[in-house]
């Protein structure tokens, strides 16, 4: 059975999960072959579908659940926890 990742992490930059954001936490999930899956308030996306990210409403201060399966998910959850941390590298210098 493959390994099964969960983490949290809560969103710091000012916009919370908008477009831009979503759509560099996609390009991150699409370079690893693992499922990956975030939840907020009750609410399941594939990490992979920006649509899916977007409709989750995600902002500052909330909370996300990372969840990863597959032979890369340890690499996979520890990327979009980094990039989620970083702001979407969108944090004011």
């Amino acid at each position: 059975m493959p390994p099964c990742i969960e983490i949290n992490v809560a969103i710091v930059n000012q916009r919370g999960l908008h477009a831009r954001a979503a759509a560099k936490l996609v390009a991150a999930a699409t370079s690893f072959s693992a499922e990956i899956t975030i939840a907020h308030n009750q609410q399941v996306a594939n990490a992979k579908s920006i649509l899916g990210l977007m409709m989750l409403a995600a902002s500052q201060g909330g909370e996300l659940r990372v969840s990863a399966t597959g032979a890369d998910a340890e690499a996979a959850a520890a990327a979009l926890k980094a990039l989620v941390e970083s702001g979407f590298n969108e944090l004011p210098e």
